[in-house]
């Protein structure tokens, strides 16, 4: 079990708790990610284009600009209710999607799961933040992110399943069973514990240069860290949002097609998790999320020009989300160091921006998806996982200047 994984040094609390909010968070990224892979099929449900839907999940992504307000109040509450109060909300917008009855009920029960999964992801994130030290705390991370994965490589599978044997309203309701399952666990199991970390501004050293001169707001290092987060989250939505209608179109694949492709991507996704959990402290958030964008640059560009080949393509699919998996995972410890004293404030600031990118991509990438076919739509990827590569070097130049070196 994941608790083995951490050692006497890491705090009780955390190794008691970490099972039960993987978990929790494992069935809440199963609905979340539900429906990109099977937008097509959802689309023909709810007899409506794929870049209508497109727009409807743009609208329902921009609740990730209440993620600054949201972590303000994740602040002032116990983070025992902001996670279940999250769960809660995840489930009551499943339920509200999957007896949807037109585009316009759909998007409000997907809005609904997206704010609610603002709330729980903040409040487990700062849980962490108030137990672990900024600079062990890419390991606890790590392991609770292998939930992402397992999300998409059991979860969405799962509810694919369901999917194709009844229809994907089903897939909803039972994506809603285990979310609300895993809140009544946690209303048992999961304790209230006074926090025992204080955030820094940067965690580590940091250049006198780059501290905030005023307690309480964002330095520029920590924007760039919000640059990058946009960067991560825009490329791979751009590529999540179009490869199952991608799949449809070009090679005709089915239903359970898809769910074979999903679940791949789920274990790619899963290699990249754990090694983030395994590295990411060794060799420094800002440089692994830029190793990652690393990988998602040269597959995105392979993609734009081998998008007509079935298995080429698959395989650079997988490989440019393995990279995003991984410069993800690895980013998202920075988040609630980046407002001092307000981590719920720092996180959010990094989720609303990046949200805001995902809901941008749902209908750009649509859009150009069905004028121009999955090509341009690698390629814009490409351009935005570079983006966050050199936001977050940036920001690793900034906090960890290199001492200059005479010429003798």
């Amino acid at each position: 079990m994941l608790e083995r994984l951490l050692d006497d040094s890491y705090p009780q609390v955390v190794r008691d708790d970490i099972v039960d909010l993987t978990v929790a968070r494992f069935t809440s990224n199963a609905v979340y990610r539900y429906a990109p892979p099977f937008l097509a099929v959802i689309a023909r449900g709810l007899d409506v284009e794929l870049s209508d839907l497109g727009v409807a999940l743009a609208v329902t992504e921009l609740c990730g600009l209440t993620s600054p307000a949201l972590g303000r109040i994740v602040d002032r509450l116990p983070r025992r209710w902001s996670i279940l109060g999250g769960l809660l909300g995840i489930g009551a917008g499943a339920i509200t999607a999957g007896a949807s009855t037109g585009i316009v009920m759909f998007a409000a029960g997907l809005f609904v799961v997206a704010l609610a999964k603002i709330v729980f992801d903040v409040g487990l994130a700062t849980w962490v933040a108030d137990h672990v030290p900024y600079e062990r705390r890419g390991r606890v991370s790590g392991l609770i992110e292998t939930s992402w994965a397992f999300g998409l490589l059991i979860g969405v599978s799962t509810l694919g399943l369901v999917t194709a044997a009844s229809s994907w309203r089903w897939g909803y309701v039972a994506g809603a069973g285990a979310v609300l399952t895993m809140a009544a666990v946690l209303v048992r199991r999961l304790r209230v514990e006074p926090a025992t970390v204080v955030a820094s501004p940067a965690g580590l050293r940091v250049a006198p240069r780059v501290v905030p001169a005023t307690v309480g707001r964002m330095p520029f290092t920590g924007w760039l860290a919000v640059a990058g987060m946009f960067g991560l989250m825009s490329a791979a939505q751009t590529l999540f949002i179009t490869f199952g209608p991608w799949l449809e179109d070009e090679f005709g694949v089915s239903t359970v097609g898809l769910v074979a492709v999903t679940f791949g991507i789920g274990g790619l996704e899963l290699v990249a998790s754990t090694t983030s959990a395994a590295r990411t402290d060794r060799w420094g958030k800002e440089r692994s999320v830029v190793l990652g964008a690393a990988v998602m640059v040269p597959s995105g560009l392979a993609l734009a020009a081998l998008d007509s080949s079935l298995v080429p393509g698959l395989i650079l699919l997988g490989v440019f989300i393995g990279g995003f998996e991984f410069g993800i995972v690895s980013a998202i410890p920075i988040g609630p160091t980046l407002v001092p004293g307000a981590p719920g404030r720092g996180l959010g600031t990094m989720i609303a921006i990046g949200t805001l990118g995902r809901g941008a991509m749902a209908i750009v990438a649509t859009r150009l998806f069905e004028s121009y076919g999955l090509g341009p739509v690698a390629l814009l990827g490409a351009l935005l996982g570079a983006l966050a590569g050199l936001a977050m070097w940036t920001r690793q130049r900034l906090l960890h200047p290199q001492p200059l070196i005479a010429h003798r």
